[in-house]
């Protein structure tokens, strides 16, 4: 029976040797290409050919310092128009020459946005061929994308034409089923979808980010949703909250709590294993993020990766990585789906990054543990209201791949002012190693909610067994307080998330107030690098190499070339002529690594930082490397811009 499967697999395979036809190259997110034309001898060579700007920051100026360009291109293959097919932060897609950056065709879904300034960006496109359609038939080649108001499009991959047998119209308004899920329609504008969808077997899933999550108990439900790809018809959701009495894990949630808590969503990008009708979700944790004292227990199947049914959204097998999660550490990265040979046997993996630093990998069949996991005692004397988890997952093997415990001697400052005031802080705030307990007093959370790894994810090396991922080494202060000392404005989901006065999490009687952990000279307090480029060999769980990721000239007060790392998001690509390519970093630059020893060989500046993924094509006889530049709203939002770059050799 796996025989049809299996072909459409293989088939897939071969037609992604010179497109890029996924976010993650393949539909496992591996992010390998197998092209060597640009190699270490010669990637010194490698110049712009072509830019291009999608012109949209100019139409919405107030939501300007909002958006971010952070969206990774597919080439679709030739039968499908051989276009680069992108969208922009106000997810309008559109296609350009590749060769050229001309545009071919756009389709505006015309976003109605509400009476707040959500953060919008779109990471990117699915595409999907129709094996039904005869060849010339419309919509036989179909890209989708998801919106920040909660809709569903679908266009002919080869003009850019509506899928009129797609839901109304080409659209599918997802808003209705939203507003009679649990638990309140209220908060339901804060979700919105920004990473693109998959498809797998004919059904489209797709996740959301959930902006009301860090203040609401009761915020948006999380679910992910499955639907027909030809007509959009909504086949079934995956709640991460088990509301189903029938559900094994119901039993294990306060029955209250069932009925009120929120998120637990997909935020960042799913995975899927065709052959085995397969889709791997990251979750989020639920709702809110750092308080649990209104969802006791372990709140499965939060902070879980989850493999359901592609078919029916039916769970397959699920692991929880953080029990009670009171620390924002959201699973943040695609699953990467790759098989691994070990003791002579190939076994089918999927890999799982955290932000705290810890790599949980599996079987992906069975859901077994593809190197030990130990449960390890953890303190549990968080804020009064809240009972937290005695103990929690840690990997025996592969180490952590940052550090993981903070403590007074680790202050640092370019001045002695400068450590003698970061001493001070850590000393008077709760630190100590993970799952150091949130407080009323402040407390450091080391790693941060940006990672570790993000969502910029790894990239794996089949043929060497490498996985290769960027970490962010920098802390943050919070500290809970009455909910009535917020300070008293209007509404702003910005406001004390991720950063700013103290904010309420309303319901829970408290507020919570958040700070990067920087010196008075606005410098991290902690020992460089900020951030690092790793890799770790997965076939024996060990390190491989690890390098400082990033020049602090274009962020520090004194422009330093200084390898310190930057602050990062965006992850890297592996070309099988052993390269490592990724932007990512705070100085708008983009970099290639030599695989076997992390060695940077070379480095361009960019018109603007490119916190978004590479990817990699090969059209007429030449390689392409292409990333889009454009800042990001969080780390540097005076430098949002539109760019996209393409890079090759020069012809002959």
């Amino acid at each position: 029976m796996r025989f049809p499967l299996l072909f459409s697999c293989l088939l897939a395979t071969s037609l992604t040797a010179q497109d890029w036809p996924y976010y993650g190259y393949d539909p496992g997110g591996s992010r390998y290409s197998p092209l060597t034309q640009i190699n270490v001898d010669n990637v010194n060579d490698l110049e712009l050919v072509w830019s291009h700007q999608h012109g949209d920051l100019e139409r919405t100026p107030d939501r300007k310092s909002f958006t971010g360009y952070q969206v990774t291109p597919l080439l679709l293959p030739e039968a499908a128009g051989h276009s680069l097919v992108a969208c922009t932060p106000f997810h309008r897609i559109f296609a350009l020459d590749p060769e050229t950056g001309e545009e071919r065709w756009s389709y505006d879904p015309k976003v109605t946005y509400g009476p707040f300034k959500t953060r919008l960006k779109c990471l990117g496109v699915a595409y999907w061929e129709d094996e039904e359609a005869s060849r010339d038939a419309a919509c036989k080649h179909r890209v989708y994308v998801g919106t920040s108001d909660r809709r569903i499009i679908s266009v002919d991959a080869r003009d850019g034409k509506p899928c009129e047998s797609f839901g109304d119209g080409g659209q599918v308004d997802v808003n209705p089923i939203i507003a009679r899920t649990p638990p309140v329609p209220e908060s339901h504008w804060g979700m919105v979808y920004s990473a693109p969808p998959v498809l797998v077997n004919d059904v489209l899933v797709i996740g959301s980010i959930n902006n009301m999550k860090n203040q609401w108990p009761n915020a948006a439900n999380g679910s992910t949703r499955g639907f027909d790809a030809r007509t959009g018809e909504f086949l079934w959701d995956f709640d991460p909250v088990p509301r189903n009495p029938g559900d094994p894990e119901a039993a294990n949630w306060d029955p209250k709590a069932l009925k009120t808590t929120g998120g637990g969503n997909v935020w960042s990008l799913l995975s899927v294993d065709q052959e085995r009708d397969l889709v791997f979700l990251p979750t989020a944790s639920t709702s809110p993020n750092f308080y649990g004292g209104t969802r006791p227990g372990d709140n499965r199947y939060g902070n879980s990766l989850v493999a359901l049914r592609g078919k029916t959204g039916e769970i397959v097998w699920h692991f929880q990585t953080i029990h009670h999660d009171v620390w924002d550490w959201d699973l943040p990265s695609q699953p990467i789906l790759v098989d691994i040979e070990r003791d002579g046997e190939t076994v089918p993996v999927v890999i799982q990054l955290t932000k705290q630093g810890l790599i949980f990998a599996f079987n992906r069949e069975t859901g077994e543990p593809f190197f030990p996991i130990e449960e390890r005692p953890v303190p549990t004397d968080g804020v009064p209201g809240d009972t937290l988890s005695p103990t929690q997952p840690f990997p025996v093997k592969p180490p952590p791949i940052l550090r993981t415990e903070l403590s007074v001697d680790d202050a640092w400052g370019l001045t002695p002012f400068d450590t003698g005031a970061c001493r001070d802080w850590i000393a008077e705030s709760r630190h100590g190693p993970l799952f150091t307990p949130p407080s009323t007093d402040g407390w450091i959370m080391y790693p941060s909610t940006g990672g570790g790894p993000n969502w910029g994810g790894g990239a794996f090396d089949k043929e060497r067994n490498l996985l290769v991922t960027s970490i962010s080494e920098v802390g943050i202060w919070l500290k809970f307080g009455p909910e009535d000392a917020a300070e008293t404005k209007p509404f702003d989901p910005f406001d004390g998330a991720p950063m700013g006065p103290p904010a309420p999490v309303r319901g829970t009687g408290y507020s919570l107030q958040q700070k990067v952990l920087l010196s008075p000279l606005m410098m991290p307090c902690t020992k460089p690098p900020w951030s690092s480029l790793v890799a770790v060999d997965m076939a024996e769980g060990e390190i491989a190499w690890s390098v400082p990721f990033g020049v602090i000239d274009h962020m520090a007060r004194i422009p330093l070339p200084l390898k310190w790392g930057t602050p990062a998001a965006g992850g890297p690509i592996i070309t099988a002529s052993g390269l490592v390519f990724i932007g990512g970093t705070a100085d708008r630059r983009l970099r290639a690594f030599e695989i076997e020893t992390g060695r940077e060989i070379w480095v361009t500046d960019l018109p603007s930082s490119a916190h978004a993924t590479p990817m990699s094509y090969e059209i007429n006889g030449r390689q392409y490397v292409v990333i889009a530049a454009g800042a990001h709203q969080m780390i540097n939002a005076w430098e949002i811009d539109d760019y996209l770059l393409a890079f090759a050799l020069p012809e002959d």
